[in-house]
């Protein structure tokens, strides 16, 4: 009689995950293949959603200009501290490592970077699952002070935990011998929650061990479900136990080919994953909790060991054949244990995988003493804030002083291609809506609103380099308002603190309505020549650079939200430096054409989002006359050209502007 080799359960739940992943990946191979052709055509700040790359900049302290000027430097690094950019060592900092490690254009990394990987190593142990007839191993690492992470094929129930330990420290030191393991049982009594769709189990480990080892002396890594984590293209680190292994890196050699509502898919060709480990990016935050491989098959569908065999579940997941990796988005995980119903203990466990804390280590792991008052952590917290926006808004200043301001051949060159499609000759109505929605599909990268990283060190300088008050046309220099406007920042987010540490309970309203107090008497010195309050401060229009402008305090709260007018005695009047104000009625001293061409952009770019109480509809001639009377100027040139190298779309009344009094503007209006 020939014996029947048995499937444990074990092994049946981790074949589900095996056909499941096959499926999923099977089923995006189409677009799979196009990122991986934009990642190869287009680099990976072009493969993934323009929102999506946006966040991961702001997460790495990074934004457009920092990613355009890194795309436009050769790849040779230069003299000072491996940076590609010609930036002198004062200038070189972690933020320009990170994103020229990203885009592929440096391998170098601060060493750092090591001493965060040590930390969250530490947070990683080998799980042992023992049972009636063997036992089986897999991975698992800290996630609070007292849960631990896994796979639920791994741990799939309370009672399989509870026949658990984890070892920690099972590893080779730097002498290359056996570390001795601390092991710790695991507590499923006190917590214990698995969804097997999303292949995650989380459990409470024991506090000490039988050699009164402690568990706080292992690290813990912080769960973010914030967007911003990782894009497509981005290379991701494993920290694991393959097939119960001493613990091992996979250090960059994943690569992420596909983003799902709830998985990732990576690929390369040396390392595979294993179950229940971290996938995390180059800052060492958790992106997804790896599960299973994609596993290669042969023409009858058999899943194929790496020899080229049929592959048997008894081989163990590091002999599988396979295509991809796939994970859980630690979103998804957070998401699924937010929903849970939980009381006492375990409910007070759950919540502290989504409690914030004041002072974190590479890794996400914060050591008691580094943990102050709520208060002290708050305004640390802010100080440091501060000084990164500072670094980052005074990088992209230094950045500038190296380029030409105005590039003419090349800006025709790109002028001419942007509006190739565009026939100039429309009707009117035509012409507006093939604008509009040449403005809008253009509009790729939509910057949130910090005018120090952006209008102040690049878009809105002057030929000679220097800042003029869009209404008053004072000389400004650019340090000047970027250090402003840091400063008004950290003091609105002082007074938000206070606020919250002050009100015991506030809903959306209360804080929406501190903030715009805030803002009220903490402005920064930037103009949006169509007011914030017209389209309620929503965005994209709020950071869209085509209408903000440098402008001291004193003339942005002069001009407040009062609509354009043409004074027919404005040569003759009185006035202030900013401007003249009568009866809901503002015409500024400078720059009349640049804010009619800005608002007429606006009117192009968002119809609908303004309507004729905040700007009356007879205002339009008065535009249009300022735009005739002030002709373009370099200034604008140069504004137009950074802010398509940034947003990507173009002002066509600067480009064009004969086609003003062509376009049907009465359609822009709501």
């Amino acid at each position: 009689m020939t014996a029947v080799k048995q499937t444990s359960q074990v092994e049946t739940g981790y074949l589900t995950q095996l056909e499941q992943a096959g499926r999923r990946f099977a089923e995006r191979t189409a677009r799979r293949e196009e990122t991986c052709r934009a990642l190869e055509r287009r680099g990976v700040l072009n493969a993934d959603d323009p929102e999506r790359v946006t966040k991961r900049l702001a997460r790495l302290n990074a934004d457009w200009s920092l990613a355009r000027s890194v795309e436009r430097t050769k790849t040779q690094p230069s003299a000072t501290a491996g940076s590609t950019l010609p930036l002198g060592a004062e200038s070189f900092g972690a933020d320009v490592l990170a994103l020229e490690r990203l885009m592929g254009r440096n391998n170098l990394i601060g060493v750092a970077f090591l001493e965060g990987g040590c930390l969250a190593a530490r947070s990683v142990g080998r799980l042992t699952v023992r049972g009636p007839t063997g036992e089986h191993h897999g991975t698992g690492f800290m996630v609070s002070p007292t849960l631990l992470m896994t796979n639920n094929h791994v741990l799939r129930s309370a009672e399989e935990a509870g026949r658990a330990v984890v070892e920690f420290n099972y590893q080779a030191g730097v002498d290359g011998r056996p570390l001795t393991p601390c092991v710790f049982t695991l507590e499923p009594q006190k917590f214990f929650a698995t969804d097997r769709y999303l292949d995650f189990s989380v459990v409470a480990v024991s506090e000490r061990n039988q050699r009164n080892e402690q568990l706080s002396d292992f690290h813990w890594l912080t769960l973010d479900a914030t967007e911003g984590k990782a894009i497509l293209g981005e290379f991701v680190n494993i920290i694991q136990h393959p097939n119960g292994e001493p613990k091992q890196l996979a250090l960059r050699e994943n690569q992420i080919v596909d983003v799902l509502d709830q998985f990732l898919h990576y690929a390369t060709d040396t390392a595979p994953g294993s179950s229940g480990s971290a996938v995390l990016n180059d800052q060492w935050e958790v992106v997804a909790l790896h599960h299973s491989a994609v596993p290669a098959t042969d023409s009858e569908g058999r899943y194929l060991a790496v020899d080229g065999s049929a592959w048997q579940p008894g081989m163990g997941e590091h002999r599988l054949a396979w295509k991809a990796n796939e994970g859980v988005r630690i979103s998804s995980v957070l998401e699924a244990l937010s929903r849970l119903s939980l009381t006492g203990t375990a409910a007070r466990l759950r919540d502290e995988l989504f409690q914030p804390r004041g002072s974190a280590q590479p890794g996400g792991a914060a050591t008691p003493a580094a943990v102050g008052t709520p208060r002290t952590d708050a305004v640390s917290a802010v100080d440091e804030a501060a000084d990164r926006d500072l670094s980052a808004a005074m990088l992209n200043l230094r950045l500038g002083e190296g380029r030409v301001y105005y590039n003419k051949p090349a800006d025709d060159a790109a002028r001419k291609a942007y509006y190739a499609e565009i026939d100039g000759s429309a009707d009117g109505a035509g012409l507006r809506e093939a604008l509009t929605a040449l403005v809008e599909e253009t509009h790729e990268h939509r910057p949130a609103y910090k005018p120090s990283r952006l209008v102040y060190p690049w878009v809105d300088l002057h030929p000679d380099r220097q800042l003029r008050s869009v209404y008053s046309g004072k000389t400004f220099s650019a340090e000047e308002f970027i250090r402003a406007d840091v400063a008004a920042e950290a003091a609105r987010l002082r007074g938000l603190q206070e606020f919250l540490l002050r009100e015991n309970a506030t809903g959306p309203a209360d804080l929406a309505a501190e903030l715009d107090a805030l803002e009220d008497s903490l402005p920064f010195n930037c103009e949006h020549v169509v007011p914030q309050s017209w389209f309620r401060k929503k965005e994209p229009m709020r950071g869209d650079l085509h209408h903000l402008f440098a402008c001291e305090v004193a003339c942005n709260s002069f001009r407040g939200n009062i609509p354009y007018w043409d004074f027919p005695d404005f040569e003759e009047a009185v006035r202030e430096d900013c401007g003249m104000r009568e009866k809901g009625r503002f015409e500024p001293e400078h720059h009349k054409g640049a804010v009619a061409r800005a608002t007429l952009y606006f009117l192009l770019r968002y119809p609908g989002s303004v309507g004729d109480q905040e700007l009356p509809e007879d205002r339009l001639p008065v535009l249009l006359n300022w735009h005739e009377r002030e002709p373009v100027t370099e200034y604008e040139l140069h504004r137009n050209a950074a802010i398509q190298e940034i947003q990507g779309n173009r002002n066509p009344l600067i480009d064009h502007p004969e086609w003003a009094r062509s376009i049907d503007f009465s359609g822009a209006w709501a």
